[in-house]
């Protein structure tokens, strides 16, 4: 007994010099680490002190110390920075749908302004700023060296007011300037139509209007097409949609999923990460979907376009999307400001990350670009429709007057849709790809 309380003394005490050695570094690390932070934070003050004096002018303290903040997190990533209080009651607006300007998303490479996407109907989108575009001069000054705040600062301006953007496109050989007058931009999230029997559900945005304009647009829809037994199927369009809100991206997918998770954040801290998932039931009822994409969908689009993918209820058309999968938190300040912070990357439901790599379509299909106004062929002769056309020929005598009008008008159908090719090709290969997946459907 007294030899077995010796050796554990023993091993105690030897617990404890090893505890001590081995704690002792680690404190003493962590100590001169604090000591290098309360260093480089005396160095900042003596800077701004220098500067505050001896600056050749005279420069307003806070607007040095918002610069300096910003300054801190645009280093982090492109997505993360400072809101100032005007910054973060524009965002407030934006997510509420309106507010004024130019109409695109941007972000930053290799230090000039990239344009993520235009949206839909806005100054930008009808000047034919397109995505992938990169932005070197505002009114002829350089936006190189500039952080994004600071260039999109320049971009901003009242309503009604002109402004020259100079663009480099991949193809042209040479920049050029783009004039666009600044407008309010009113966002419609979601913009409904029918294309023959398939409805089309564009979608521009993800803000507080987005689930409830989808599904009262494809309610309409559906009920003028006579319900859902003549809907064959639908094109969920996501391109040059910038994201949005992590919670409308979630309800748009949970509107086509039955069930399985959605779409997965994990932080820093593995006991931070979120999974979300869906819940019963599905606002097409099993139609077939086809989701459109391409260089300008981002953020919120591409956990969609992930989600109805992994899970195989959608294929997936276009180009690779954007390639943002990372997550931001709007985090309040004093002083009515905020921050907007990179907290966590987002999976999709197979666990794959798409930052920096993006959401590869199922079906690559590119968008020839626009001809240029009088470069269109002109038809220089009639065609024929075949032997119908020829002087004389017979009649068909295997169907009746109704049968023939329903070729006719099917047929119709079918030009008008070859139509739809010369202004927007990928959406046309999406409707061609519904209308084979519904032939192949049973017959009743």
């Amino acid at each position: 007994m007294k030899k077995f309380v010796a050796a554990a003394a023993t091993g105690a005490l030897a617990g404890l010099l090893v505890t001590t050695q081995v704690a002792g570094p680690l404190l003493a690390q962590e100590n001169d680490r604090k000591a290098n932070v309360y260093q480089q934070l005396d160095l900042f003050g003596d800077i701004f002190e220098r500067i505050r004096v001896q600056y050749v002018e005279d420069v307003d303290e806070g607007d040095l110390i918002e610069a300096a903040i910003n300054g801190m997190l645009t280093s982090l990533d492109p997505h993360s920075s400072y809101l100032s209080p005007d910054d973060a009651e524009d965002m407030r607006v934006q997510t509420r749908g309106e507010f004024g300007g130019l109409g695109i998303e941007v972000t930053q490479e290799e230090g000039f302004v990239k344009v993520v996407s235009p949206i839909d109907d806005t100054p930008a989108d009808a000047a034919g700023i397109e995505a992938g575009d990169f932005i070197t001069h505002v009114d002829g000054e350089s936006v190189l060296g500039l952080n994004l705040d600071q260039a999109v600062e320049m971009m901003r301006g009242p309503v009604g007011s002109e402004i020259v953007i100079t663009v480099v496109r991949e193809g042209e050989t040479e920049p050029f300037d783009v004039t666009i007058v600044r407008d309010t931009i009113k966002l419609t999230a979601v913009r409904t139509r029918t294309v023959g029997d398939s409805v089309v559900l564009r979608v521009t945005t993800f803000n507080d209007q987005t689930t409830p304009n989808l599904e009262s647009g494809f309610a309409k829809q559906v009920e003028e097409l006579g319900g859902m037994d003549s809907v064959n199927g639908i094109v969920l369009d996501l391109r040059n949609n910038p994201g949005g809100l992590l919670t409308q991206a979630i309800k748009v997918s949970d509107s086509f999923l039955e069930k399985g998770e959605i779409v997965s954040t994990r932080g820093r801290n593995p006991q931070d990460g979120e999974r979300y998932n869906a819940e019963p039931g599905d606002l097409a009822e099993g139609k077939p979907i086809v989701v459109l994409i391409n260089g300008g969908s981002a953020s919120a689009s591409e956990i969609v376009a992930g989600a109805l993918q992994d899970h195989r209820r959608a294929i997936v058309v276009g180009t690779k999307s954007f390639g943002k999968g990372s997550v931001q938190t709007v985090m309040p300040l004093r002083g009515e400001g905020a921050m907007r912070l990179t907290t966590a990357r987002y999976y999709t439901p197979s666990g794959r990350s798409i930052q920096a790599l993006g959401v590869s379509p199922d079906i690559v299909v590119e968008q020839p670009r626009r001809k240029p106004a009088g470069e269109e062929e002109e038809e220089t002769s009639r065609r024929f429709n075949g032997e119908a056309d020829l002087r004389g020929s017979l009649n068909n005598d295997s169907l009746t007057d109704d049968e023939v009008r329903q070729i006719e008008e099917d047929r119709a159908k079918a030009e008008e849709a070859a139509k739809l090719r010369e202004e927007d090709y990928q959406l046309a290969y999406a409707l061609d790809i519904l209308k084979g997946l519904s032939a192949l459907g049973p017959k009743e």
